[in-house]
């Protein structure tokens, strides 16, 4: 009978195993030690993106180079062009001293020619999409790099961009932005605007809480869609069972790892 009010979890029991083992495969092949050690929790205020900008151009560049850098990417030889500029390019081969991210990462050999990025106009007036959609390309790029796939292979690539993008401190964004709302009336509503999202609310929520569990954050709640704060304390509920429940060696490491 009492079963009968108990709340359901956030994601079920599959699809929480995928986001674990996922969130396993980043720790083991991009920098735990950086994600430990200088991974932040990036929120949608002035702290974090506190540049003023006189254009979509230079809003952009500001954005990108903010992402970048808290991704951890310094080193990495992307560049930013604008749409027009973008074309099909060959993704080349790079090797890293010491680690892949972070001041210590540095090129053995200086890349042949640079990865361009570009980005989304209509989302200049919706800029946690902007900064959601560079963590994505970001990821990407990583996964293309270390060339493992994530649980699941291939055709869990898109998913995996999306995990692992909360992974690199971007998880609040990322599930702010799954889904916009039109409002009342569709007013000031652009489709075009909104990032493409792979994994669903709930499933970007667990991982996004799943990184904070690892990091040192009291506000995460304040700047998630007010609609989301509830599934995010039940996401955080759903894991702390499950680690407090798990036999796996590395998560019980990781956990007594973890920093605050």
């Amino acid at each position: 009978m009492l079963a009968l009010f108990k709340s359901a979890p956030l994601v079920d029991e599959q699809e929480q195993q995928w986001l674990i083992d996922t969130f396993m495969w980043a720790v083991e092949h991009f920098d735990s030690d950086y994600f430990l050690n200088q991974t932040q929790i990036i929120l949608p205020n002035s702290q974090f993106f506190p540049d003023s900008v006189s254009s979509i151009e230079d809003m952009a560049k500001k954005v990108f180079a903010r992402v970048v850098d808290y991704a951890g990417m310094q080193a990495w030889p992307v560049n930013l062009v604008s749409p027009s500029q973008l074309t099909p390019q060959v993704f080349p081969h790079f090797a890293f001293q010491d680690s892949l991210r972070g001041e210590s990462a540095t090129l053995m050999v200086p890349a042949n020619h640079l990865i361009n990025v570009s980005f989304n106009q209509n989302q200049i007036n919706q800029p946690q999409d902007l900064v959601a959609s560079f963590a994505g390309t970001l990821a990407t790029i990583l996964i293309h790099h270390v060339g493992v796939l994530p649980p699941g292979g291939k055709e869990f690539l898109p998913q995996a961009s999306d995990a692992l993008a909360c992974y690199l401190g971007f998880g609040v964004m990322m599930s702010n932005t799954v889904y916009q709302f039109k409002g009342g009336c569709g007013c000031g509503y652009n489709p075009y605007a909104n990032r493409q999202a792979a994994l669903t609310e709930p499933q970007t929520l667990f991982m996004h809480a799943l990184v904070t569990h690892f990091k040192t954050d009291n506000q995460t709640k304040k700047y998630l869609k007010p609609h989301l704060r509830s599934q995010y304390k039940k996401a955080q509920k759903q894991i702390k069972a499950f680690i407090n429940d798990s036999a796996n060696p590395l998560l019980l490491a990781l956990d007594e790892q973890k920093v605050g």
